[in-house]
Parts: C-alpha cells; sequence; structure tokens
C-alpha cells in the first residue's frame, strides 16, 4: 500500500521492460499503491509504458506575475523576517525578479539567449543565501558591497552557467542596472509599473503580484517590443507543425484527388524545372588554380549533388506511385519524401544535402537561383555583385577573396590580411561595374535593428518589420 519513486529512469531502460511486466502480472490486492517514475525524454524509453502512466511535466510558468508567484510561494514567513536590516526585502524581491526575467527571456529563443540555460529554483535558493550571508557581515557604516553582490549573481550564481560571452555581458548588465544604491529609492522600477514592493508579510506580496499586468510587454525583459511577434510567430508555426504531422496519412475514400496524385504531379513539374547537370570542362577553361575558381568548383560540386539527390528521389518516388518499384519500409526516404511533398515540407534526405528552408515551394525557388548564380558565373564570367548567401560556404568565398587580394599585392603576408567592409547607398540593381579591388555583395538582412540609408548607420527596429534588408556591401581586403 506505499509509494514506490523511481528516478531518473531514462538511465535504466531494460529494468523499465520489468517493471512494466511486474506491474500487468502482479496482483496488487491494496488499491493506495502508486509507481512513481521520473524521467527525462528518451527515444527508446517503452511506450507502452507510458500508455498505460498519467503523465505531468513541470514547465516555468509564463509570465512575471506567474514566475514571481511560484517563487514567493517557495518562501517562508521566516525567511522574510531572518533580517533587520531594510536592505533585505528589496534585495530578495529583485533577486526573484531577476530569476523569472532570466526564464522568460528563454521563450524568445535566440534573441532572448544565445544558447538556452536550464535555470532552476536552487540558482535562487543559492544566490538569496549569498545576500542573507553577506548582510550579515557588513559594516551598517559601509553599506552593502554592490561589486560583490553584482559578481556573486552576474557571474557566480547565475553567471556561472551561461558559456556564451554576449549572454554573460547581458547577465552581468541585468545585475549593473538592477543591483545599486538606486534601487532603495521610492522611484526605482524595472520598467513602467514594475516597482519594488514596501511589504512585511507574505499575504502582502502576493496581493501585490496579484496586481502586475497578466501579459508581459517584452520590454520588461529589456527586449523590442517585436520580440513577441517572433514569439508569437514561432508558437503557431509549432503548434500547426504538430497538426499536420498527426493527420492521417492515409487517403480517404472521397472524390478528391488522392495524396498520390498531388505529389505525382508535384514531383513531375519539379522534374520539368530542375536544371541540367553541370559541365566540367568549362572550369578548366576559366583557370583551375585561381582561388575564386577554386572555390566556384566546390561550391558546384555541392550543388551537382543537390540536384543528383533531389533528381533520383523524384524519379524513385514516381515508379513508386506508378506501382513499378514496391515503396517498402526499406525505402524509408521515399515514404518520407512522398508524406513531406504532400505537406510541402522538404524531404529529409534533401534537406541532409542542402540548406534550411520554411516551405518546400521557397527550397525549390531557392535551388533554382543558385543554380542561376553558379550557371551565369561559369557561362557569362564573374558576376560583377555576388549573392552571399546563395553559397554553401560563404566563409570560404570571403577567403578566397583575401587570397585573391594577397597574390595581386606582391608583399603582403595571408596572415596579416583581414577582411573590411563598407555598407554603400546603392541597392544590386544599381550596381553598374565590379570593384577593382574585392568584391560587391548582397543578400543579407538585419534582424532586431533597422538601418538608416540616408546616413549609413544602424538604428532601432521599426515597429512590426522583424528584418531589414542590407544594401550592397564592398568586401575588401
Amino acid at each position: 500500500g506505499g509509494w514506490v519513486l523511481l528516478q531518473n529512469c531514462h538511465l535504466g531502460l531494460d529494468f523499465m521492460e520489468e517493471l512494466l511486466e511486474t506491474l500487468l502480472t502482479a496482483e496488487i490486492q491494496n488499491d493506495t499503491f502508486r509507481v512513481w517514475i521520473t524521467t527525462e525524454q528518451h527515444p527508446k524509453f517503452p511506450i507502452t509504458l507510458l500508455q498505460i502512466a498519467i503523465k505531468f511535466t513541470n514547465e516555468p510558468p509564463q509570465g512575471i506575475r506567474a514566475g514571481l508567484k511560484r517563487t514567493f510561494s517557495g518562501i517562508s514567513q521566516d525567511l522574510l523576517n531572518v533580517s533587520n536590516l531594510p536592505m533585505w526585502k528589496p534585495l530578495l524581491y529583485t533577486v526573484a525578479f531577476l530569476h523569472s526575467t532570466v526564464q522568460e527571456r528563454r521563450k524568445f529563443g535566440p534573441l532572448g539567449w544565445n544558447i538556452p540555460y536550464e535555470f532552476n529554483s536552487a540558482d535562487f535558493t543559492a544566490s538569496v543565501q549569498f545576500i542573507q550571508n553577506h548582510l550579515k557581515k557588513i559594516d551598517v557604516r559601509k553599506g552593502i558591497s554592490w561589486n560583490t553582490v553584482r559578481y556573486m549573481i552576474g557571474e557566480v550564481q547565475y553567471g556561472g552557467r551561461v558559456t556564451d560571452d554576449y549572454d554573460k555581458r547581458l547577465l552581468n548588465c541585468f545585475a549593473r542596472v538592477w543591483f545599486n544604491e538606486s534601487m532603495f529609492d521610492s522611484a526605482f522600477c524595472f520598467y513602467t509599473g514594475y516597482k519594488i514592493p514596501v511589504c512585511k508579510t507574505l499575504e502582502q506580496y502576493f496581493d501585490f503580484i496579484q496586481l502586475l499586468p497578466a501579459m508581459d510587454s517584452p520590454e520588461v525583459f529589456g527586449l523590442h517590443p517585436n520580440a513577441d511577434i517572433t514569439y508569437q510567430k514561432n508558437t503557431s508555426a509549432d503548434v500547426l507543425d504538430t497538426i499536420t504531422n498527426i493527420q492521417p496519412k492515409e487517403s480517404g475514400g472521397g472524390s478528391g484527388e488522392t495524396r498520390e496524385s498531388v505529389v505525382y504531379r508535384s514531383a513531375e513539374d519539379m522534374l520539368e524545372k530542375l536544371p541540367p547537370d553541370y559541365v566540367k570542362a568549362r572550369l578548366v577553361k576559366m583557370g583551375a588554380l585561381n582561388s575564386m575558381n577554386i572555390f566556384l568548383r566546390q561550391e558546384i560540386d555541392r550543388m551537382q549533388r543537390v540536384i543528383t539527390v533531389v533528381r533520383t528521389s523524384l524519379n524513385d518516388l514516381k515508379l513508386a506511385i506508378e506501382g513499378t518499384i514496391v515503396m517498402s519500409e526499406a525505402s524509408k526516404n521515399l515514404r518520407d519524401a512522398l508524406d513531406n511533398m504532400y505537406d510541402a515540407r522538404i524531404p529529409q534526405v534533401w534537406r541532409r544535402v542542402s540548406w534550411e528552408s520554411s516551405t518546400l515551394g521557397f527550397w525549390f525557388t531557392e535551388l533554382l537561383e543558385r543554380n542561376a548564380q553558379l550557371s551565369a558565373w561559369i557561362f557569362q564570367g564573374r558576376p560583377k555583385v555576388f549573392w552571399i548567401t546563395g553559397f554553401f560556404n560563404p566563409q570560404g568565398f570571403l577567403t578566397a577573396m583575401k587570397q585573391e587580394a594577397t597574390r595581386a599585392h606582391k608583399d603582403w603576408a595571408l596572415d596579416k590580411v583581414a577582411i573590411h567592409n563598407d555598407v554603400l547607398k546603392l541597392t544590386r540593381e544599381e550596381i553598374t561595374s565590379a570593384p577593382s579591388e574585392g568584391v560587391y555583395i548582397y543578400g543579407l538582412y538585419l534582424e532586431g535593428a533597422g538601418w538608416d540609408k540616408r546616413r549609413s548607420v544602424l538604428v532601432e527596429s521599426t515597429p512590426k518589420i522583424l528584418f531589414v534588408q542590407l544594401p550592397v556591401l564592398h568586401m575588401f581586403a
């Protein structure tokens, strides 16, 4: 009749099979018996065990109000009364606010943190413990050593998890702006409407937290209002993806077109538009040892591979739909291609050899555009302006440009040559000739900033505009 708790079961998958057997065959007399198991996600976890279990997950609460509520529900009145100093309660509340902020920024993806860190309540508890000890030791006349507090929070307690330099910079910035003498000023607020309350009991804190807005503006966490659009967009894309994935795959007996005929038509259409194979002989004529031509050859090799894979799988798919070859379980790629093409997504085999894209239509258009740039380079000579995002290896392109510049100046050493860039005021259509040195490139976008064309400087984003295309750049060494 007791409870059994098994923790971290993803580490003992063999025993899970045994546990399932035991639970299904044993005659359990007492109906108060329970087995609790905790596990991380694991692809090989026995699915039957999950199906007979009641599952729940513990997610961090969404929003500052919910986050602060949860944090304060783990605080006792004794902890509130632990110190008589007037600095104690504001500091405790600020650490709780910081805890909710770092958790909440995760939902914005790379706009919030470059790497999604697993911040948890242990970080909060350790920070509170440190502040408690620090206040016990301070000399009241000298006051708090803010450098120590900021270092412990930004570099040790929360910062200890942070591995990215820019993320560390951001965390230290929060510590610098929020943890200083001005936090005890009555006018201090984290953001308009988010003040530090003056309370004596937990009830008063809960009453204050209840009055905070249910939905927070991204500006509370130091983000631009546009960040919310990105978050909402990603969330809806996830929901729609899940819905598409769980749609029944077999076609019903309706009068509409079957899945197979839709995909067959789409495959025929793509095969018609697919570019022909490359002619390698042209490259030899152009001068095979020129650094730019070596780069071009590598790009063409990769592009050729994509074209071959697409052509082969489309032809096989047509044959499978016609029934000439069998679409067995072994040809998992064909089944995957059929499902994905029907959902306007990129088949796995194609994605593995190519690039990311949101839908199949965009992906195929990009294939044609990339091919057009490479073909024009081979047959019509070097472009005046390069579409840099249309290369598989843009860094390789810049390195080739660097080598070319070094060879042109006999007395330069390659390891002392650096790449520079100027943002021009021209669009790609306005470029009439190539630069005397270096290259013109286009196709770069800014995210999280805007561009002032008149003064050629970065500015804040315009509301509701997430991406801004940069004008042509002159890259030179």
